[in-house]
């Protein structure tokens, strides 16, 4: 069997690329190593109540509207609303104007840097002055500009010129977003309350836009799948071949094939890596291969990416409670942050985990251990943020009456997460975590929930590893906290991030531009794609 373009990866940059491929008229086909399509983004029902995986919204950012479009998909949006809470008080992110709400949420909360809340909220208007200039027109990656000449000259030239003035600006802003804090406020509390929100290091362009970003929230009628479920359509509908279930085991770019786990060979023209970049080059045999240019090549590139971590990962708490969701309306939005207590992370000490990590083998881990840490995950959950979705707030039909399902994650460290399993503990700490973290928001944001849940179960950073492959279960590619970051971070050098060493294979998704994120993996996902099509096919 051979296609034009092989795509390796069924997340939104691998269907992203299949589609724009199957579009153009070119064999494709796709191989994804879980049952269904889509990655970290799914939604699933248990009981007739359903959740959603990895994202809780979908930000456009010119981007996912105008790829629907093109492809001529049709999925009904509604605006999403966030909700920030701290402690007792929930408030309500609806326009623009929700900034002064904001500056006033903490102002209240913060007694005494009234003037530091100030600094730091003219920084984040600042900003969303630059997003409003980088988002404020459709992604030109994603247009044919050559049929519309009066809106590239009329719209898209005058558009550009203010993106490369603004981007120099962004640019600048690349600093760990708490290090940037601390030069606004000596208030640790306070630049927790903001930093604690986001991924470790995360650069401030990036961090302080988070208030933009989520006036640009959407959600999909039937939950976030629906967007993988309408490309997943759309490339069968052009004759793509999707392969669920199939990992591919083996690549041997100089006589383009590849392996998968049933053995079976499949030649290509050109193929598209869109998962874990390790994985990438770990699965080519160097023994099979002539070029020692070549070889030299991808030894070089496995010894720079190995010591590299993945970026942040998740615990997620799923929660069905029986309960009308008018108890859910009147307190919060579907997609909350919430704070339980906004004293802050940085008053919890990690001294027990660094100990716990450095600690011998499984075996010789004394039991008092195992109490020190659950203090531990007790205070880290109570100082920490929650991100919180509750689908049936934004369509109604994703749960039956009276029923309410939530999804509550916080970050957790894959390292710990990963020593606790060799530990045994795995069962043990995950219902420990699943009961303080019901037991915290019952006494806080939703009172009387503890009693009325009737069904839970979780995941955390080894579940993501185990379903996706990703290093260290990241979410969001690579860690901030690297030595250096193996992809382009610069949005005009953002066509030279789907390139590769290889020849014939380019690449897209999270692991391949950062900061990563949705809106950027449909983005390099086209891309992408439009390096294969441009390759001459061969007969």
């Amino acid at each position: 069997m051979r296609y034009d373009t092989i795509v390796v990866g069924g997340g939104i940059a691998g269907l992203t690329a299949a589609a724009y491929i199957a579009r153009s008229g070119r064999s494709v086909a796709i191989f994804e190593k879980q049952p269904k399509m889509g990655g970290l983004v799914q939604t699933f029902c248990r009981d007739s109540v359903c959740f959603d995986t990895g994202l809780r919204s979908i930000e456009n950012s010119g981007i996912v509207f105008p790829m629907l479009k093109q492809l001529g998909i049709d999925i009904e949006f509604r605006k999403s609303i966030i909700s920030i809470g701290i402690e007792n008080e929930v408030m309500r992110v609806l326009d623009k104007h929700s900034i002064t709400d904001y500056e006033s949420f903490l102002k209240s909360h913060y007694p005494g840097s009234e003037s530091d809340v100030s600094s730091i909220i003219k920084e984040i208007k600042k900003i969303m002055g630059y997003m409003d200039v980088l988002y404020g027109i459709d992604n030109p990656a994603l247009m044919d500009l050559t049929r519309n000449a009066k809106y590239t000259l009329g719209k898209l030239l005058p558009w550009f010129f203010r993106f490369l003035f603004t981007m120099g600006k962004i640019n600048k802003l690349y600093e760990p977003v708490e290090e940037y804090l601390q030069r606004l406020t000596s208030n640790q509390a306070l630049i927790d309350i903001i930093a604690q929100h986001f991924f470790r290091n995360m650069p401030t362009s990036f961090a302080l836009s988070y208030f933009s970003l989520y006036l640009d929230y959407h959600y999909p009628k039937g939950g976030t799948a629906t967007v993988v479920d309408s490309l997943v359509g759309y490339i069968a509908g052009k004759g793509g071949t999707l392969n669920n279930g199939v990992t591919v085991t083996t690549i041997n770019p100089e006589g383009k094939f590849i392996i998968d786990t049933s053995g079976n060979r499949t030649d290509y023209c050109t193929l598209i890596w869109t998962g874990d970049l390790k994985q990438l080059y770990n699965v080519i045999p160097l023994e099979e291969l002539k070029s020692r240019e070549l070889v030299r090549a991808v030894e070089q590139k496995r010894a720079e990416l190995k010591p590299l971590k993945g970026g942040d990962s998740l615990f997620t708490l799923y929660l069905t409670v029986e309960e009308n969701k008018e108890y859910f309306e009147r307190i919060c939005t579907g997609h909350l942050f919430y704070t339980p207590d906004k004293r802050g992370l940085s008053i919890v000490s990690t001294k027990v985990i660094e100990e716990f990590l450095k600690s011998p083998d499984a075996e010789y881990v004394q039991p008092e251990m195992k109490r020190r840490i659950k203090e531990y995950f007790l205070e880290y959950f109570r100082m920490n943020t929650f991100e919180i979705a509750i689908p049936v707030l934004r369509d109604p039909d994703l749960a039956p009456a009276g029923r309410v399902g939530l999804a509550v994650s916080l970050f957790m460290d894959y390292e710990l997460d990963k020593k606790i399993d060799e530990c045994g503990w795995t069962k043990e700490m995950r219902d420990y975590m699943e009961v303080i973290t019901i037991d915290i928001l019952n006494r806080t944001i939703f009172p009387g929930i503890k009693d009325k849940v009737i069904d839970r179960f979780s995941s955390s950073p080894l579940t993501i590893e185990r379903l996706t492959g990703n290093t260290h279960g990241a979410i969001t590619g690579w860690a901030f906290t690297n030595p250096i970051v193996p992809a382009v971070n610069q949005m005009l050098k953002v066509n030279d991030s789907v390139k590769t060493i290889l020849p014939s294979v380019f690449q897209a998704g999270q692991w391949t531009y950062s900061p990563s994120g949705f809106p950027m993996s449909i983005v390099t996902g086209k891309l992408s794609a439009d390096k294969a099509i441009s390759t001459p096919s061969e007969s």
